[in-house]
């Protein structure tokens, strides 16, 4: 036994020796250009992020509320990702247990009378931090396989509010076609009245018909689209093809401002972000445990056994096996692979470091061209609005001036196809800026606090 205390005291004194200068923890890099992601010109950056609200805060229609639970519980691809969490888990539990001594017990049955029975308990003392890396390495692991469950659900939430509204747009924009359909059929009653008042001929006629023949086929057009759409939509919740119950593009209510927040909160908030830091982290263990490699490992291990014979139990001191065994192992004849799987690890460090750089990078890009994207779209609709009502009154115009002779068909049918194009612009416009609102939701990371995984 002293043996055994001898070992374990130049164990924790190596133990030691190895947490103060040979084992380091991963640690995020400064990066300068962090705080310069966002053009100031464009985007306020106070302390307050639309990342910050969560997805049933900002989408606030029940009827989607109701649709985006249920493609959460039933996608594939959102289930998938749960599984790969529970799997990283797995690993982390695994690696936690490698920490601790490993035990083990055999008993074999002889002649009559005789049985023989051992323990055996193994031990490997992680003098330079091998076992360690490992387990912060899985750690690692988990908290990306986290990352990749979260920006699975932030792109699903984002696919599923952006089919919504584009089905609330084509409905909106069939209304508006259906509407101006009719309005062609009463313009031809109109004209041919005309004509058979003299007043005006045959090619004013043909050319409303033409008119109403092309709206016919837009209206065919958006029907196909929009089932089109459902079909899509049906497929991201899990479901089989059916009608999608929703509500009104009217109807819908989102923030007056809306605020990127500061830059560096897409460090703990973007899931892509994220994944590509525990990439790098996992690659800073790796390049820790092949230079852990050439250094020795200390193994220990005991084991104690006892005999009895002629039925009777026997516990004779000659019969005990005691003994203690300390393995001390060191790299002698394998350091050539050593070195290769360090370089390769440092390598493969670098890697991570500049795809972490350029997640970050690509991360600034998608919120300044959503917020561009916004502000334009919110600018375009409010020209949208003044354009339709000086084309609604100069199609009005038109029409009395044509009924009293004062001017001629192609000015009424120039009005109201541009009133049609006007409409269904408008309409675009508005699914565009609320499309670009889900844009910076997603691009900011989806309103995800990040939950800390314990040593």
């Amino acid at each position: 036994m002293k043996i055994f205390k001898n070992i374990i005291s130049v164990a924790v004194m190596l133990t030691g020796f190895s947490s103060c200068g040979l084992y380091q923890k991963y640690e995020r890099e400064e990066m300068w250009f962090v705080d310069s992601l966002y053009r100031r010109m464009t985007v306020p950056t106070d302390s307050l992020s639309t990342a910050s609200i969560s997805w049933d805060m900002m989408f606030t229609d029940p009827i989607l509320q109701e649709w985006i639970d249920h493609g959460l519980a039933h996608n594939c691809d959102m289930n998938i990702a749960r599984l790969k969490v529970e799997e990283a888990e797995a690993a982390l539990l695994s690696a936690r247990w490698a920490l601790l001594p490993g035990a083990g017990f055999t008993a074999q049955g002889g002649l009559p009378g005789s049985f023989s029975a051992r323990a055996d308990v193994s031990w490997e003392a992680d003098i330079f931090g091998s076992l360690r890396n490992s387990r912060r390495r899985a750690q690692a692991a988990l908290e990306q396989s986290k990352a990749y469950k979260h920006a699975v659900q932030t792109q699903l939430v984002a696919t599923i509010a952006n089919s919504y509204y584009t089905l609330l747009m084509l409905d909106e924009q069939l209304a508006i076609s259906q509407r101006t359909l009719k309005t062609w059929e009463e313009n031809i009653r109109t004209l041919e009245a005309l004509k058979r008042a003299g007043k005006t001929n045959e090619a004013a006629v043909l050319q409303a018909k033409a008119n109403r023949l092309n709206v016919e086929a837009s209206v065919l057009t958006l029907e196909k689209e929009r089932l089109a759409m459902e079909n899509s939509f049906c497929s991201l919740l899990g479901i089989v093809p059916m009608q999608i119950e929703r509500s009104t593009l009217d109807e819908q209510e989102f923030p007056e401002e809306l605020s990127a927040g500061i830059p560096v909160e897409l460090l703990s908030r973007r899931p892509d972000v994220r994944q590509a830091e525990m990439a790098l982290a996992q690659a800073f263990y790796s390049r820790n445990a092949a230079k852990a490699a050439f250094y020795p490992s200390l193994n220990l291990g005991g084991s104690i056994g006892w005999t009895t014979g002629n039925g009777n139990i026997v516990l004779d001191p000659g019969s005990i096996i005691s003994n203690l065994i300390a393995s001390l192992t060191q790299p002698i004849f394998g350091r050539g692979a050593n070195k290769a799987r360090l370089k390769a690890a440092q390598a493969q460090l670098h890697i991570a470091s500049y795809e972490f750089r350029q997640s970050l990078l690509d991360a600034g890009v998608e919120v300044n061209n959503a917020i561009t994207m916004w502000q334009t779209a919110k600018k375009r609709v409010e020209l949208d609005k003044k354009q339709i009502l000086n084309l609604q009154a100069a199609v009005w115009n038109t029409q009395l001036l044509m009924k009293h002779g004062n001017t001629n068909y192609l000015e009424v049918l120039t009005a109201q196809k541009n009133l049609l194009s006007a409409e269904l612009s408008e309409v675009s416009d508005r699914h565009d800026e609320i499309q670009s609102i889900i844009n910076l939701y997603r691009a900011l990371g989806g309103g995800y606090d990040s939950e800390p995984i314990a040593e």
